[in-house]
């Protein structure tokens, strides 16, 4: 249930979550800690005391009509843009504990800022943006807070307004259609009674060309790779620390492990590109995202190969899979690290 956020329920956590950069507010039940893109993570002066907390969590179960107490002791809302979650002092040791985590309107990345700030190489990116233009299956990875979703949501921007996107996700981050807006698209919710598998079933039946999935973490992996392999494109986020790793993860979430060779084979043939986006915080204390890893799954007569194209944020490689290279032909894309329509993107602001 998702309710709309006032300065009055949040008090003093107000002054940071309406700060463009602060992606994170956090309370361990003693001190009060802010993630900021520019800033990093740091101990914000304020102190919240027992009563502030008391009605802070009054006020956010009130919205969402949830109890808060020791038998029903995680509260989690959402609002457009925020994500919350609390956890009552009878189960956390150190107090109330409370997360909050924005997820605003808003694509944060532009390919300027991307490359000024040193996010990946830039032929690197001209080839990330024909792979959207291409058509083609992306995978997400990193670990919490890397900043995966973000990601996701400025590569989305160069998908053709006409091609139908249909996103699917657990609280509501995308905003695909107002990050894109006049795009076609449909936004589907999952929770009680209609699960992440039912809703990728059922998005099959309303025409999209590209299918959003906010996060895989279980067997649901298995209806997504089905879509996709009927000619549905999509992107999806993972949590991983290499991108070699990703078809054992996959693996690892099957019920049903009987048939591992054939899902295995499923996973190279279907998803195309693999990244991972890492966080690191700079002596400074700035925190700086980039692309760590990239690279392409192929599945080539009988064997499942990975072609590494950027390690350690650095492209050692321009070696693409021959399936890859027919698809980008087939896009009448010749020169996959060249991007025909980079200036006009810079104009755009994208």
């Amino acid at each position: 249930m998702t309710f709309e956020p006032t300065p009055e329920q949040f008090g003093v956590l107000w002054n940071y979550i309406r700060i463009p950069t602060v992606t994170d507010v956090d309370y361990n039940g003693k001190e009060l800690w802010i993630t900021d893109i520019k800033r990093g993570r740091y101990i914000a002066p304020d102190k919240l005391s027992e009563q502030f907390i008391s009605v802070f969590t009054h006020n956010i179960s009130n919205s969402v009509n949830r109890q808060f107490n020791q038998a029903n002791n995680v509260l989690e809302a959402d609002t457009k843009e925020l994500r919350i979650s609390i956890i009552h002092p009878s189960v956390a040791a150190t107090g109330t504990s409370i997360c909050i985590r924005k997820a605003p309107c808003i694509a944060r990345s532009n390919i300027t800022g991307m490359l000024h700030g040193a996010y990946c190489q830039e032929p690197v990116l001209k080839l990330l943006i024909n792979c959207v233009l291409a058509g083609m299956n992306f995978v997400f990875g990193g670990e919490p807070g890397a900043g995966k979703t973000e990601c996701a949501k400025f590569f989305m921007k160069f998908i053709p307004k006409e091609e139908r996107v249909i996103t699917i996700e657990d609280s509501l981050e995308l905003h695909y259609a107002e990050i894109n807006p006049g795009a076609d698209t449909v936004e589907l919710r999952v929770g009680a009674g209609f699960s992440y598998t039912d809703a990728i079933k059922a998005s099959l039946r309303q025409n999209p060309k590209w299918l959003m999935l906010s996060e895989v973490r279980s067997v649901e992996v298995t209806s997504l790779l089905e879509q996709w392999s009927t000619g549905v494109n999509g992107f999806t986020t993972i949590h991983l620390d290499d991108v070699r790793k990703l078809p054992d993860r996959v693996l690892n979430m099957m019920n049903d492990h009987n048939d591992a060779a054939r899902m295995e084979n499923r996973i190279y043939r279907y998803v195309n590109v693999g990244l991972l986006i890492r966080r690191a915080r700079a002596e400074d204390g700035t925190i700086r995202r980039y692309l760590d890893q990239l690279c392409f799954y192929s599945r080539e007569q009988t064997e499942n190969r990975i072609y590494m194209l950027v390690e350690d944020g650095v492209l050692t490689s321009r070696e693409l899979p021959p399936e890859i290279i027919k698809q980008f032909g087939r896009r009448g894309i010749r020169e996959p690290f060249e991007c025909a329509a980079w200036e006009k993107y810079i104009r755009e602001g994208k």
